[in-house]
């Protein structure tokens, strides 16, 4: 469990879903936190637009593991769902940007926000509702696919 409050720095372990590409990001979120402790040559790099901002990618399983920022060059983001002991779904409530308006395209550099994406953790007797809900099939993938649009289509309920 991370400490937010900690006056120590926390530094994480990550890697990549297939292993290949491994690091330790020291949350300050400065490039120079970061290192690359396996796997370099693995990683792949892709700019676009400006060409400012570079995405590194596991050449191998495609994970994007981090990336510098257009709109601070100096400052670093790390896909979460590859450090250990973090889960996307630690965070209950996320701000999304909308992906169009870029703060470095704005002249006082706003940042514009799309919204706010939140996790709710199912309760067991939802889940326990959705089970008895789905329609049995032969083909364990095609039950999965049922739960997938089970669950989208109760959000909209």
């Amino acid at each position: 469990m991370i400490d937010p409050q900690s006056k120590e720095p926390i530094t994480l372990k990550g890697s990549c879903h297939c292993g290949a590409v491994k690091f330790t990001a020291t949350l300050t979120s400065t490039p120079e936190s970061f290192r690359i402790t396996e796997g370099a040559d693995k990683l792949a790099t892709y700019r676009f637009n400006t060409g400012v901002a570079e995405h590194y990618f596991c050449s191998v399983c495609g994970i994007y593991t981090h990336h510098k920022r257009r709109s601070n060059p100096n400052e670093l983001g790390v896909n979460v769902a590859c450090l250990e002991g973090v889960s996307p779904f630690d965070f209950r409530k996320v701000k999304v940007h909308d992906g169009t308006r870029h703060p470095s395209d704005d002249p006082e550099h706003r940042s514009y926000s799309a919204g706010v994406l939140r996790f709710e953790p199912v309760s067991e007797d939802w889940a326990a509702s959705l089970s008895r809900r789905r329609p049995s099939r032969g083909n364990s993938s095609r039950s999965a696919s049922s739960i997938s649009l089970a669950r989208i289509s109760d959000l909209f309920s």
